[in-house]
């Protein structure tokens, strides 16, 4: 790779604008980009066939790993800079690093173009505002092979690296995307895809709760939980047991929970 390809300072714009993307979402809307790090999120955003703007990696750090190949065979098909450790160590939000860090252009799914099978399993989070909490959420529709993650008025956008990292790729794996609940109930009611929402008041056990036919699992955030709109919107409202003292568990473990006993009735 060229001289002038490699990069040894801090303030070099181009760093300084991965820097931006990485922290404010307002950047990475105008711009269409979003940054991931790391092997395996890279890989799964690849095979989810999106498109990588610019690399960046330091080949101190990526040494001999298997993964090395793999990224110098995609640096010499996009536009791609090498970067010194102490660059790198800027634009790395991982402790332990790879070495590795990609601008990907953004691409949106809507629920028009949303693929669903026939009695799909979808997830629906409600302002859920931690992009960690929205990450394991992620994880867990992925192992469960849930068919969507639909978040409804958004408080944190799908391409927080933050999210994206707590994930660790399953943002590309699963079908996600961001409306209104006004939307997200209208689509789910046209589709004839019943609604159950996880809510204490006025609420059957989880695993009394028939889930093999099309069902949305409906969250809400800890504190507050679910809105009246979606309250009202709900043909079965359903709880899990609470035995100890507290009566709420971490959507992320909730979620889960009511994932997994739909898994066991579909099985």
């Amino acid at each position: 790779m060229a001289a002038d390809n490699l990069i040894t300072s801090l303030q070099n714009p181009k760093i300084k604008r991965l820097v931006a993307l990485q922290q404010k979402s307002a950047e990475r809307r105008s711009s269409g980009i979003f940054v991931v790090e790391g092997f395996r999120e890279l890989s799964h955003c690849l095979d989810a066939g999106y498109v990588t703007d610019t690399l960046f990696f330091c080949p101190e750090i990526l040494g001999n790993q298997p993964e090395a190949q793999k990224v110098c065979a995609l640096a010499e098909t996009v536009r791609s800079y090498q970067v010194t450790r102490e660059v790198y160590a800027r634009i790395a939000y991982r402790d332990s690093t790879e070495g590795v860090v990609a601008e990907v252009l953004v691409r949106t799914l809507s629920l028009q173009n949303l693929p669903l099978p026939e009695n799909p399993l979808i997830v629906v989070l409600e302002s859920v505002e931690k992009p960690g909490n929205l990450g394991a959420v992620l994880r867990s529709a992925d192992a469960a092979a849930a068919d969507a993650v639909i978040v409804c008025d958004p408080l944190t956008d799908l391409f927080n690296p933050n999210l994206i990292r707590s994930s660790i790729g399953a943002i590309f794996t699963v079908p996600c995307l961001t409306c209104t609940s006004e939307e997200c109930i209208a689509f789910l009611k046209r589709k004839n895809i019943r609604i159950l929402t996880a809510q204490l008041q006025d609420s059957h056990l989880y695993y009394d709760t028939d889930m093999r036919g099309g069902t949305a699992i409906v969250m809400g955030t800890e504190s507050t939980g679910l809105t009246n709109v979606w309250r009202e919107a709900a043909d079965a409202h359903i709880r899990i047991p609470m035995l100890g003292k507290l009566d709420s568990l971490n959507v992320s473990v909730s979620a889960a929970i009511l994932l997994f006993e739909a898994v066991r009735q579909r099985t």
